[in-house]
């Protein structure tokens, strides 16, 4: 029994150093499940992330058997199962016993390969204080019970990997508000000093082709004006870009300024009630952004149509111009630096990203992002 518990002190002690070291949260997950299982009995684990409407995700897993790893772990990714779904009904608060794994009595049912000899596991909530962010399942070969001492354990590294999540994310969001802060500022800089210099050469350019008679130095400030005129629009589009104006009145307010502001007609439909988490509605921003950009400088057309629609665990976007297209194909790498920014911003949250575009055809954009 001592020896037990001095074991399980010297465990926890080596995942807390670990939980504290990382940054990266599935990193974090991946090497605190790895040490958990190497330090006991179990032969293999999976942490599932489960969110508000009640989607789950798999975040790490760590020698799980090859009927459960096939085709990119899709049993595990995929479906409902009752860890999950007592989650969900709020029946889950410490470490329990689990009859049977729905996902492997699936996979045995399907035929799909070696098990490893599992068919029970034990599953704990991963918690902090009032909030809950998932499931920490662990199971062993033949094993159909999990006595007390090992829920006990189960539950300790359930609580440190909960805190550990809490802090991961409470430094995300410290540094995205950095972010914006820092964007704010140099929006606002760029607008009291760049952008009024740029405003002042507009209006002295213009004074002066007023003022002379003689033609080459009219043309010469107009071309200055011109040229004035042209980085004014760049400079404030950059500052758009910083700091965007008229999104706190929803997505299609700001698309439609920032449309504006260049010269294009904009055309915004919403289906379904349009209440997106911020980071969602900010990436979908920056995609519309560019695809005005876009639309702008290649499509020769000066109208641009977007389509918004919700619902309860999905946003759909569509752009579409009906310009002078391009050739595409999504075999091949994406040339413009601005679209490979739109499929990774659609990427980083979980979502999809796909172009339809051929030369004549103009060029239609959607993007699927799952909350």
């Amino acid at each position: 029994m001592e020896n037990r518990s001095n074991s399980n002190i010297h465990l926890l002690k080596k995942i807390a150093e670990l939980l504290n070291e990382e940054t990266e949260l599935q990193q974090m997950l991946s090497c605190a499940l790895q040490v958990l299982i190497n330090g006991t009995d179990f032969s293999t684990g999976w942490i599932f992330f489960i969110d508000k409407s009640g989607g789950h995700s798999l975040e790490a897993y760590h020698n799980i058997p090859s009927s459960l790893s096939e085709e990119g772990c899709c049993l595990l990714r995929n479906g409902g199962c009752w860890c999950v779904n007592r989650f969900r009904a709020g029946k889950l608060t410490k470490a329990s016993n689990i009859i049977e794994c729905q996902r492997i009595e699936k996979s045995i049912t399907e035929e799909r390969g070696d098990t490893g000899g599992i068919v029970y596991h034990a599953t704990v909530p991963l918690q902090s204080g009032n909030e809950s962010f998932g499931l920490l399942n662990v199971a062993a070969p033949e094993k159909t019970h999990f006595h007390d001492h090992e829920l006990a354990l189960l539950e300790s590294v359930a609580f440190q990997i909960g805190s550990a999540i809490k802090r991961v994310m409470l430094t995300k969001k410290e540094q995205e508000v950095a972010l914006m802060q820092e964007r704010n500022r140099l929006a606002r800089d760029l607008h009291d000093s760049v952008n009024q210099l740029l405003f002042s050469l507009t209006l002295t350019a213009r004074g002066g082709t007023m003022l002379s008679e003689d033609q080459n130095v009219k043309e010469t400030f107009s071309t200055i004006q011109s040229l004035a005129q042209e980085a004014l629009t760049e400079m404030r589009a950059l500052i758009w870009q910083l700091k965007p104006q008229g999104l706190e009145n929803g997505f299609g307010e700001a698309v439609k300024g920032y449309a504006g502001m260049l010269g294009m007609e904009t055309i915004v439909k919403v289906e379904g009630v349009v209440a997106l988490p911020s980071k969602i509605e900010e990436a979908l921003w920056r995609i519309g952004q560019e695809a005005v950009n876009n639309a702008k400088k290649h499509s020769g057309q000066d109208c641009i149509y977007f389509f918004l629609k919700t619902s309860p665990k999905l946003v759909v976007l569509q752009i579409e111009d009906k310009g002078c297209g391009f050739q595409y194909s999504p075999s091949r790498s994406i040339p413009s630096m601005g679209i490979q920014g739109m499929k990774e911003r659609a990427a980083n949250l979980g979502g999809e990203f796909h172009i339809d575009s051929r030369p004549g055809s103009g060029t239609k954009i959607t993007v699927e992002i799952p909350y």
